[in-house]
């Protein structure tokens, strides 16, 4: 069970709506979960299941001229972030609340330095003087693993896991109570990926700071996560401990068939065996459970009604179950 007190994040049916060309996209479709402080919760699924929308929608930044929260609840620290006003998330973002985006390619600003870079953030949310500031920032460099002399350089002088590690930096400049990480290793190799794991990691320990990680990486999951949601087509299908993913034999059928499309080092096969057919358009979202137009074990039942969620911690929302 979580304790109530340590919570700081709580979510209830979130549902984020994109409007374009006259179609209505149904992106996150009553999503809900929660994450106490020292703590990391994997988002797991297939690019357009609606892992970042989540992020973004907990973050506020949602583009202003196609994207909606049309329904649902985002509390932080028991706060509801849905009904602020943009000034106050503005003070809530990279103090309280922060963001490592997917690529940091483009997430730095090519014109100014690095060290500038994390600067600003620490001048804006945090009161200190100018020497503070440079032995502050010095001080995020050692904690990311580069070597302070490098604050006056600029991006392009640093490597793809170097570039991270300074987005990852900035996001972690005003010691942040609740950090959104969307694919932080994706562009990187296995080597490089395990050490920004193992920085993040460090960093939770020492931060005491609650991390929502978004992966499609099952693995990363397995190493680095608490807690783990399967999120498919804006819905949370099956969530619980990781040893609750990891261990049970009850499993949604989606889950089950991203665990069986990752190879098997113990088994010889010639070809891995994906899930069949593709996510559904999110402007024309299929009759009763999303899922059933590709689940090898749908019931009639499955083309007309919803499931609900069954179980108690480890939730499985599958008629199969009911």
């Amino acid at each position: 069970m979580k304790d109530e007190k340590d919570l700081v994040i709580e979510i209830d049916n979130l549902r984020v709506k994109y409007f374009l060309d006259g179609k209505e996209i149904h992106a996150v479709n009553g999503v809900g979960f929660s994450l106490e402080k020292g703590k990391t919760l994997g988002i797991v699924g297939e690019t357009g299941a609606g892992k970042t929308t989540t992020a973004l929608g907990i973050m506020r930044l949602l583009p202003k001229s196609t994207g909606r929260i049309t329904d649902g609840s985002i509390k932080f620290l028991g706060r509801e972030l849905i009904t602020a006003k943009e000034a106050e998330m503005r003070l809530l973002r990279g103090k309280y609340v922060s963001m490592i985006f997917q690529d940091p390619m483009t997430s730095l600003n090519p014109v100014l330095s690095v060290g500038e870079q994390i600067s600003e953030a620490i001048k804006l949310h945090m009161n200190l003087g100018r020497k503070d500031i440079e032995s502050r920032v010095d001080e995020i460099f050692e904690l990311v693993g580069i070597s302070p002399v490098r604050k006056n350089e600029y991006p392009h002088q640093f490597s793809g896991g170097m570039k991270q590690r300074v987005v990852i930096a900035i996001a972690l400049a005003c010691d942040p109570m609740l950090l959104l990480a969307d694919e932080p290793t994706t562009a990187l190799d296995v080597t490089i990926q395990a050490q920004i794991l193992d920085m993040m990691n460090d960093l939770k320990r020492k931060l005491n700071t609650a991390i929502v990680l978004i992966t499609h990486d099952l693995g990363v999951v397995a190493e680095f996560c608490d807690y783990v949601a399967i999120m498919y087509a804006g819905e949370i299908v099956e969530s619980g401990t990781a040893e609750d993913i990891y261990t049970s034999k009850k499993h949604h059928p989606y889950t089950t068939g991203l665990f069986n499309s990752i190879p098997n080092l113990e088994t010889e096969t010639r070809r891995l065996s994906p899930i069949e057919g593709l996510m559904p358009d999110p402007a024309q979202l299929p009759g009763g459970c999303s899922f059933h137009p590709r689940c090898p074990s749908r019931l009639e039942r499955c083309k007309l009604q919803s499931p609900e969620y069954c179980g108690g911690e480890h939730k499985i929302k599958c008629h199969i179950f009911a």
